[in-house]
């Protein structure tokens, strides 16, 4: 199934959530899926928008589940790297990161899963969290800043391009991220949904055409494993998106 999300639908569907690790009050809204999910496995995506209050941090933790991270508005840092629009993190399951500390303005980080399991968070801070570990390649990759194009440059591209977020040489399996650019009006097959496990298509800018609708910027469609191969298709000003194809499953 080729699941497709308006993301200004999400962003006017903010509510106040509480963080389960400081308890402070911030914002969430849902693409896909619950908020959080217990160990059991469910088919389907699960995707969350999170916008952090000012100098809000939350701490290390970790999840059950493999996601890719984007950082759409607002700045902060991770760790010892500053994170700004737009960038994107990935991490493997079991995979510890943090802590996350939003800046004055605030920071919006997009969680992307490709399955909805063992995704509440796990606290470095509380105790027994050594107990619900598992074995994962430990995967932490934040990229640089990825840099998006003026209106006329990219309404008027000719050319398609795919440019890879993380070093090509570094992964080993099927994990993939690129950002795709297209002009007005053009098209790119997405990868095979066969090879991986199910990827995202992210509006980063201009717009998309899917399912006879124009998603702006923000908007989101997951295209599942074994689905037939998919069409990413650019609306009237051209689309700069990300594409990220989850690696199989090694649990």
């Amino acid at each position: 199934m080729v699941r497709a999300k308006d993301g200004t639908e999400v962003i006017e569907n903010l509510t106040p959530v509480i963080s389960p690790g400081s308890g402070i009050e911030h914002w969430g809204s849902s693409y896909f899926g619950p908020r959080y999910s217990a160990a059991e496995i469910s088919a389907g995506p699960q995707a969350l928008m999170t916008q952090m209050g000012s100098n809000e941090t939350i701490l290390p933790h970790f999840h059950g589940v493999a996601q890719f991270q984007i950082f759409p508005s607002g700045a902060g840092m991770m760790g010892k790297t500053e994170v700004r629009p737009l960038m994107l993190q990935y991490k493997d399951h079991h995979s510890a990161y943090g802590p996350l500390i939003a800046g004055p303005h605030g920071l919006t980080f997009i969680a992307l899963r490709n399955r909805i399991g063992d995704s509440a968070p796990v606290y470095l801070s509380k105790p027994g969290y050594k107990e619900k570990l598992k074995p994962s390649k430990r995967r932490n990759w934040i990229s640089p800043h990825i840099a998006l194009s003026t209106r006329p440059v990219l309404q008027f591209r000719k050319e398609a391009a795919w440019e890879p977020v993380f070093e090509p040489e570094k992964i080993k399996d099927e994990l993939s991220a690129q950002l795709l650019r297209l002009g007005s009006g053009m098209s790119a097959m997405g990868p095979d949904p066969a090879i991986g496990g199910g990827y995202y298509v992210f509006v980063a800018n201009g717009s998309m055409e899917v399912q006879d609708r124009t998603l702006p910027v923000s908007s989101l469609v997951f295209v599942e494993p074994g689905e037939a191969a998919h069409e990413i298709k650019a609306g009237r000003v051209g689309l700069e998106a990300l594409v990220m194809q989850f690696p199989k499953d090694d649990d």
